[in-house]
């Protein structure tokens, strides 16, 4: 298996499962992973927040961990890294009003390297308006956005996924398994027990 560069993009309040199981499961498997986000650098701080299904209508939210950033998001390039990774929670929504976060997205999905973006994370890919004809999972809040951006909405048990090409998506981190699984395939990563 050779190495992979990884980017991850978040924000304040991205959910913390979905910033800290792949961003330490990626590392596990050998590969690189620079954690950005606008405005802040290396040493900086996100904020995140733990989203849980206990019987109600929708996710709860709690205060999670602070994730200590390990990249700068100032000249982040597309070119340099070999896939993008997009955790779910509150950050995609205000990611998705950046347009440098946009275009970073959407140079990712036009050289064809592997996405991947879970639960909220198919905002951005929304906003990116890159999605238009695939088939897309997300948090089922998101459905509207998705299907306005032109994206196949995906209606899928929680802890599922589904790749298009490219492009991995999965509902919430329920799914975790599931859609590492595939973007790792897409990575030509190989685990062997």
């Amino acid at each position: 298996m050779s190495r992979k560069q990884i980017l991850m993009i978040a924000g304040d309040f991205v959910e913390d499962y979905e910033i800290m199981v792949p961003f330490q499961m990626l590392l596990m498997v050998g590969h690189k992973v620079d954690v950005v986000s606008p405005g802040k650098k290396a040493g900086d701080y996100l904020a995140t927040a733990i989203h849980d299904f206990e019987g109600y209508q929708t996710y709860t939210e709690k205060r999670g961990h602070n994730f200590v950033l390990n990249a700068s998001y100032n000249n982040v390039k597309a070119e340099n890294y070999d896939a993008l990774l997009i955790p779910g929670g509150r950050a995609p929504e205000q990611l998705s009003t950046d347009e440098s976060v946009l275009e970073l997205v959407r140079a990712f999905v036009k050289s064809g390297k592997p996405v991947a973006a879970v639960c909220h994370g198919p905002q951005l890919l929304a906003a990116a308006n890159v999605i238009s004809g695939k088939k897309v999972s997300a948090y089922p809040a998101c459905r509207a956005e998705v299907t306005l951006a032109g994206g196949q909405y995906q209606a899928i048990a929680m802890d599922a996924a589904i790749t298009d090409g490219t492009l991995v998506t999965a509902p919430a981190w329920p799914a975790h398994p599931a859609w590492i699984a595939q973007f790792l395939k897409l990575l030509g990563t190989e685990i062997k027990a």
